[in-house]
């Protein structure tokens, strides 16, 4: 029989862990990506659509009763190619990482950031305009993968909240008024969702795992042999022999007694 087969399925070698966990991670970005460009190709036939209909009923008009309508159909609606675009690359690899990194959390939090992207527009925006597009979406993503690493601190909350700044760290910046025609409305109000999402769900997704380095594996054996090698306490040692009943303590050299003073 191969050697390496046995190893390959031997639930005490620490490197059967490290395998299945490999696969379990690689299955769940997959899954987590296979959703995000599932959504990303709704958002792109939602466009294609578009100009053979009137799409601002569908958009959220501030401080208007029909316009709360836009709340749930605006961010399935895009004003150029650029807009769309911008959008689905920030989807797709937000999406992935958010979906990868907490596969519990994220579908929980992502009506509360549908939501919440949709009602900072209404709410914040200026009477008599129209918001529409996903980025309200993405902002509210990346501020919770971001405060899940902070609230959490284990080695992948962190890993994914330093990337997820290091690709979109400027969203920071665009959840404040800076370019006209751009909804800040929606980003803010995504981003406050995003980090009230991560305050409700933080312990929703279990610690992964940590991994072990080989020196620990080692030290690990060498405290257990340690402790195999110790000899028992004396209380433990089981008594071999015991003296016949009846038999007086004989004396093999008697020592004179020490006079006293």
């Amino acid at each position: 029989m191969d050697p390496r087969a046995f190893r390959q399925h031997d639930p005490d070698d620490p490197r059967f862990d490290a395998e299945a966990q490999s696969r379990f991670d690689r299955r769940r970005i997959l899954r987590a990506f296979n959703l995000s460009l599932a959504f990303v190709l709704a958002l792109v036939l939602a466009y294609s659509a578009q100009s053979g209909f009137d799409w601002r009923p569908l958009a959220v008009a501030p401080w208007s009763a029909p316009g709360l309508l836009g709340v749930l159909t605006a961010p399935l609606l895009h004003g150029s190619i650029e807009h769309i675009a911008a959008n689905s690359v920030s989807l797709l690899i937000l999406g992935t990482l958010a979906g990868s990194a907490y596969p519990k959390a994220t579908p929980r939090a992502l009506p509360l950031l549908w939501l919440g992207s949709g009602l900072g527009a209404w709410l914040l925006g200026a009477p008599g305009t129209y918001h529409l597009g996903a980025s309200g979406l993405t902002h509210g993503l990346m501020f919770l993968v971001f405060m899940l690493g902070v609230l959490r601190r284990d080695r992948a909350a962190v890993a994914a909240g330093m990337i997820a700044f290091l690709f979109y760290g400027g969203m920071l910046l665009t959840v404040l008024p800076r370019e006209p025609g751009v909804s800040w409305q929606a980003h803010l109000g995504g981003a406050l969702a995003g980090v009230v999402a991560a305050l409700l769900f933080r312990r929703k997704d279990p610690e992964p795992p940590r991994k072990k380095y080989s020196w620990e594996i080692e030290e690990e054996n060498l405290e257990r042999i340690d402790d195999e090698l110790e000899p028992p306490p004396p209380r433990d040692v089981p008594v071999l022999w015991q003296r016949p009943d009846g038999e007086t303590r004989r004396v093999v050299l008697r020592f004179p007694s020490r006079p006293r003073e």
